[in-house]
């Protein structure tokens, strides 16, 4: 007789219920680490993207003030005649007033009274000179002006310039250091807003540099790429997407649109220097010549927006207005294109945002060279917010590396606002179906 108690015991198999309960356990865990991974990518994300913004800040949120003095202007009509203007020892009005404000300083020595006339920034003699000019009546007059002072007293207000570091290894000196003092406890330093960040052209002295050129030059270079391209960029897709026959030419166009977006910058910056400088012969730093570079590369992106709105409408509405009658033309102008305007729309001024932050074409193109005064037209020579943060970054002077962030922030201003208005054209006037 056989032991049943002896023999060996037989595997129960899974059912399956507990085999879809076991699969479902699995897949939960899968699906909560891809979460976790999810959260950490945007997190990391979102840490970089903060110490980007973090670091400009610091470094550019200084570059928003400029201290200034405040000088009583006697001018002079030994050193300024009227007779002789706009010539005229200005500087030397100036460095008189200084030192009726440091009575305790030697000013007829002459390298003191010049170390004392360096406390001014090098554009005070000019701009009293102007005032002069424009209102010759102030010669003999005494009148109360503020003007910047030059970029190592701005540091040294800002506390970028440490008094504690040894004299020699200091741009500005211990005596000039009291100087200083002295005009900050008679209350004629202040630290106002720096307006002339936005109002002046650039140059080479850091107190004195603006952004005003470069704003006026990618205002006419985006002008010229808006004109450039959106029209014939809509007029391509609409065409593309709407009348031309599915055949291998179709495709073919299609194909080379879609890798056209995806060319780096810096070809099209090559082909507007071969063909628009070198062929046409336009003129070099023009924003005209790099709003024909910028429409080049804004196109395809304006196209393939642009087709994919017109994609978007359902067929309904064509065969609702072909079977009333109305005819191919009236169909895509008159129904689908106004429906699809929202989003060919938020296209294209995505496609402006970036091309306004485009360097390399137009680097190319030469427009960074050093331009003084804004460009009154789109023929004259002039650079962008991209070339003029390329030009300050590589300027040796410590004082354009805030003034070097602060046009970063003002460019990502304007990137994030158009950005924000692309946004609002998509909820506010999109249709859903």
């Amino acid at each position: 007789m056989t032991d049943i108690t002896n023999a060996p015991a037989v595997p129960r198999k899974a059912t399956s219920t507990e085999l879809v309960a076991a699969s479902l356990k699995r897949r939960r865990r899968k699906q909560i680490r891809l979460q976790w991974i999810g959260l950490g990518a945007i997190s990391i994300a979102f840490l970089m993207l903060f110490i980007l913004v973090a670091s400009l800040v610091s470094t550019g949120w200084q570059a928003f003030t400029q201290t200034h003095v405040t000088l009583e202007v006697y001018v002079d009509p030994e050193e300024v005649p009227e007779d002789r203007l706009p010539r005229g020892g200005f500087r030397d009005v100036l460095g008189a007033s200084m030192g009726q404000m440091l009575p305790d300083v030697d000013m007829s020595a002459r390298e003191t009274a010049r170390a004392v006339e360096g406390i001014l920034s090098n554009g005070a003699q000019f701009e009293l000179r102007d005032r002069v000019v424009a209102d010759p009546s102030l010669i003999g007059q005494t009148f109360t002006m503020t003007v910047p002072v030059s970029d190592p007293y701005d540091q040294l207000n800002k506390g970028l310039i440490e008094r504690e570091t040894e004299e020699v290894n200091r741009r500005v000196k211990d005596n000039e250091i009291a100087w200083f003092d002295t005009l900050a406890d008679s209350g004629a330093i202040s630290k106002p807003f720096n307006w002339g960040l936005f109002t002046n052209a650039d140059s080479r002295f850091p107190e004195l540099a603006g952004l005003k050129g470069a704003l006026v030059g990618s205002f006419w270079a985006l002008l010229t790429c808006f004109l450039i391209s959106f029209p014939l960029a809509i007029g391509a897709a609409i065409y593309l997407e709407e009348f031309a026959p599915k055949n291998k030419l179709s495709d073919f166009i299609e194909v080379n649109i879609n890798n056209l977006a995806a060319v780096p910058s810096v070809v099209f910056g090559l082909l507007a220097l071969a063909v628009f400088i070198g062929w046409f012969g336009m003129p070099r730093s023009a924003p005209f010549v790099g709003g024909l570079t910028l429409a080049l590369m804004t196109m395809p992106t304006i196209i393939i927006a642009t087709r994919a709105a017109l994609k978007a409408v359902p067929p309904s509405i064509r065969e609702a207005a072909l079977g009333l009658g109305a005819s191919k033309q009236q169909v895509v102008f008159q129904h689908v294109l106004p429906l699809a305007m929202p989003g060919i729309l938020t296209g294209t001024i995505i496609g402006l945002a970036q091309a306004l932050g485009e360097t390399a074409p137009l680097l190319l193109i030469g427009m960074n060279a050093f331009i003084t005064s804004a460009a009154s037209s789109p023929f004259d020579s002039s650079t962008a917010l991209p070339t003029q943060i390329f030009i300050w970054a590589d300027s040796p002077e410590r004082g354009f590396v805030s003034r070097t962030s602060a046009a970063i922030l003002v460019l990502l201003g304007f990137l994030v606002t158009m950005n924000a208005i692309a946004i609002y054209f998509r909820q506010k006037f999109e249709r859903k179906w």
